[in-house]
C-alpha cells in the first residue's frame, strides 16, 4: 500500500469529537469540510474509502496516472482541505446514531468501532448505482458501469476486450470513454432513452459550454463505437463455460445479438439517503430535503451531492461549500446562482433518463432477482409491498440490505422500502458488542 493511502487510514482514537463532522468524502463532502474548517471550526470527516475523492474522483493506480484526467484538480482540492486543519478517517463506514449528536463507525482494519460527538452534521454520502435484473445479469462478465470502471482504475484488465456498454445516463458515455482509454474495445452503447429526449438535453446544454465539451470529449474518444438511443439490453447470453458471449439489445422494434467479453450496465443513479432517514430527515420523493442553505428538516444536519438530487460534480461542489459555510453560521449567498444552476442540471437528467415502461418486464420468472438470497423474480410475485416480499421470500436481507434489489423492486413492482435499520450496513457482532475503553480525543 502507498504511503499516500497509509496517510488516510492510520488507526484513530476511538472516541472522535468536532464542531462540524462530515459523512463521506468525495466531492460534496470535500469542499463542505474546507469551507467549514477555513472558518475556524474542528472538522472531522468520515469515509468509506481507503482515500478521498468518492466515486467521481475515485484515485487509479500510480502506473495508471495518465489516465487519470480529474487527478490534478481532486488532489489541489485534498491537499486545500488537508491544509486547512481537516481531520480524515478513512475506511471507516457510519453504522447508526445513537443519539442526536453521536454517530458510530465501523473501522474495518482494526474492528474497531469508533464513537464521533458533532456539533453539526453534514452528510455528503453520495449515490450507486441503479440495477435493473434481466436475464443473464448474473453471469460473469456482466459489471455494473461505475463498478467496472472502479475495477479497472483498480488495476483489473480490460485491454483488447470487447464491451457493451448498456443502461441509462451520463455515466454510460464516460465509462466508455474511460474503458477506451485503458484499452477496452467498446462496441456498442445502447441508451435506453429516445433520441428526441437526448437532442432537447443537448440543446439545454448550448447555455453550459462546458458541459457541452465535457460530453463532447467522451464521445470524441469513442466516435468509431455506434450509440443507439432508445435501445436496452434484453439479455445476457453466455457461452462456453458460463461466460458471457454476447448481449442481446432491443429498440422495441427488433431485437439483435451483439458479441462482446464483457458488459458494463446500469441505469442512472440511486442516491444513498439511508443514514438520512435514520436520523429523521425528510425525504422529497428520493432525495433529502433541504432548503438553500443545504440544511435538512433536522436542525444541524447538512445534506449536500447526490442525495438531494443527481446533478453531477459542478452542483456537489456548491452545494458542499454551501453546507460548510452555513454550519459555520456564514453567509451563502454568493454560492446561490451556482448551486440553482446545479439544481437545474439535475432536474434535466432526472427527465431525460426517465425509465421507460418496458425495463419494468426484463426479468423473467426465473431471472434472479435478489442476488445476496438468490431469490427469484418469479418468488415475488402476489406480494403488495417491499415489507411483506422480505419478510416472504428474504429478498433485500442479505449483505447488501436491499441496496441493489430494493431499487429495483421500486421500478418493477412500485415497492417504497418503508424503514430503516441499525446498523445501516453490515457490521460484525463482536464489534457491536465490545467492551473496549474509549480513549478522550487529543
Amino acid at each position: 500500500m502507498s504511503d499516500e493511502l497509509n496517510m488516510f487510514i492510520k488507526p484513530q482514537p476511538l472516541t472522535q469529537i468536532a464542531d462540524v463532522v462530515v459523512v463521506g468524502a468525495g466531492p460534496a463532502g470535500i469542499a463542505a469540510a474546507t469551507a467549514a474548517s477555513r472558518c475556524g471550526r474542528s472538522v472531522l470527516v468520515i469515509d468509506d474509502n481507503p482515500a478521498p475523492g468518492g466515486q467521481i474522483w475515485r484515485q487509479g493506480l500510480p502506473s495508471q496516472r495518465k489516465f487519470d484526467a480529474d487527478g490534478v484538480t481532486r488532489d489541489r482540492a485534498v491537499e486545500q482541505m488537508l491544509a486547512a486543519g481537516v481531520r480524515v478517517a478513512s475506511g471507516c463506514r457510519v453504522i447508526d446514531a445513537p443519539d442526536r449528536a453521536t454517530l458510530r463507525a465501523y473501522r474495518e482494519e482494526d474492528g474497531a468501532v469508533l464513537h464521533v460527538l458533532y456539533g453539526k452534521l453534514i452528510l455528503a454520502t453520495g449515490a450507486r448505482e441503479r440495477f435493473l435484473p434481466f436475464p443473464g445479469w448474473t453471469l460473469p462478465g456482466v459489471f455494473g458501469a461505475g463498478g467496472l470502471q472502479a475495477l479497472v482504475k483498480g488495476g483489473y484488465e480490460v485491454a483488447g476486450k470487447r464491451v457493451v456498454v448498456a443502461g441509462t445516463g451520463p455515466l454510460l458515455l464516460a465509462v466508455a470513454a474511460h474503458l477506451h482509454d485503458y484499452g477496452a474495445k467498446v462496441v456498442a452503447m445502447a441508451e435506453q432513452a429516445p433520441a428526441w429526449k437526448l437532442a432537447a438535453f443537448s440543446a439545454t446544454m448550448l447555455t453550459n459550454p462546458s458541459k457541452l465539451m465535457q460530453g463532447a470529449g467522451y464521445r470524441g474518444r469513442v466516435i468509431g463505437t455506434p450509440y443507439q438511443a432508445g435501445t436496452w439490453p434484453m439479455a445476457a447470453i453466455a457461452g462456453e463455460g458460463g461466460l458471457l458471449r454476447a448481449v442481446k439489445l432491443s429498440n422495441g422494434k427488433k431485437t439483435w445479438e451483439v458479441a462482446c467479453d464483457m458488459l458494463a450496465c446500469g441505469f442512472h443513479l440511486v442516491p444513498n439517503t439511508e443514514l438520512a432517514a435514520l436520523l429523521g430527515c425528510e425525504l422529497r420523493g428520493d432525495f433529502v430535503k433541504v432548503d438553500a442553505n443545504q440544511q435538512t428538516s433536522q436542525q444541524g444536519i447538512y445534506c449536500a451531492g447526490e442525495p438531494t438530487g443527481i446533478g453531477g460534480l459542478d452542483a456537489a461542489l456548491a452545494e458542499g461549500e454551501i453546507a460548510g459555510l452555513a454550519a459555520a453560521g456564514q453567509p451563502t449567498t454568493h454560492l446561490q446562482k451556482r448551486a440553482e444552476a446545479g439544481r437545474k442540471f439535475a432536474a434535466g437528467l432526472e427527465r431525460t433518463f426517465a425509465l421507460r415502461p418496458e425495463l419494468r418486464t426484463l426479468a423473467a420468472p426465473d431471472t434472479v432477482f435478489c442476488r445476496c438470497e438468490d431469490v427469484q423474480t418469479a418468488s415475488l410475485a402476489g406480494h403488495h409491498s417491499w415489507t411483506e416480499a422480505k419478510l416472504q421470500t428474504r429478498c433485500g436481507m442479505g449483505p447488501c440490505q436491499g441496496r441493489i434489489c430494493g431499487p429495483a423492486a421500486e421500478v418493477v413492482f412500485g415497492w417504497k422500502n418503508a424503514s430503516v435499520r441499525q446498523p445501516i450496513f453490515p457490521t460484525p457482532v463482536g464489534a457491536l458488542c465490545s467492551n473496549d475503553s474509549i480513549e478522550e480525543n487529543a
